[in-house]
């Protein structure tokens, strides 16, 4: 199940978001407490976390490094603050009872309308969002973890292709995060205005094409850097 909802969020992301009226219609949340989605994902991480750590790190405590920062830094500790912020940002802007951006209910992406209690009190469960998040995190870890380290060799020159190259996979990654991230919650018929989470599409793009003038984000902020490795300079001939 986990395998599919990855290949799912890459290829068709709308049908995983699909299952939450199933899993409504049995149960009275939208979270689904199975932890086997995070454990491996998180595993996927720490396999990418060797490949790393293995061509940048220059010992073993500094590749121990790497595969801890990126499961409980870059994924988990991501996810959560990811997570958190959406909760009370999405709880307070886009829910029902709020007075900043009123707004009423809605059918949601699968109409869920008739799959709730019945009653109409419907809150954003912080469960709920720690899901989104890690879906979410699913085209990051593709891009960013899995083709930038492939393509490292092309993308960490002083090209400026290699800066489209590179910078293009950042974007892709924010990008797709953001379009997850608004199917999750577009899913909930109790949230409105949800197209406001795609907003940040256009901020991403912007900052994409001001980068291409001299800022190649993968000699800056590539997961292994941000890990405290060091891009590997090429020895000059004698």
């Amino acid at each position: 199940m986990a395998i599919w909802e990855m290949m799912s969020l890459i290829i068709a992301p709308k049908k995983v978001f699909r299952s939450i009226y199933y899993h409504k219609q049995t149960s009275k949340t939208y979270h689904r407490p199975d932890p086997s989605f995070t454990y491996l994902l998180a595993l996927f991480q720490f396999l990418t976390s060797l490949a790393w750590a293995f061509a940048y790190s220059s010992s073993f405590p500094q590749a121990l490094r790497i595969s801890l920062v990126f499961i409980f830094v870059h994924f988990l500790l991501f996810s959560l603050f990811t997570a958190t912020c959406f909760y009370f940002f999405i709880k307070h802007l886009l829910g029902p009872n709020s007075k900043i951006i009123p707004g009423g209910r809605r059918r949601g992406l699968y109409d869920l309308g008739n799959a709730g209690d019945g009653d109409g009190k419907e809150e954003l469960e912080f469960g709920y969002c720690w899901d989104v998040s890690i879906r979410a995190f699913v085209p990051v870890w593709l891009f960013l973890y899995v083709v930038q380290f492939l393509c490292m060799p092309l993308v960490g020159t002083d090209h400026w292709v290699s800066t489209l190259l590179s910078n293009s996979l950042y974007l892709i990654a924010a990008n797709y995060y953001f379009i997850i991230t608004f199917l999750g919650y577009n899913a909930l018929p109790f949230l409105h205005h949800t197209e406001l989470l795609l907003a940040p599409i256009a901020i991403t793009t912007i900052l994409w094409f001001a980068s291409l003038f001299g800022l190649n984000l993968s000699k800056h902020i590539a997961p292994v850097f941000l890990a405290g490795a060091k891009l590997r300079e090429k020895k000059k001939a004698p």
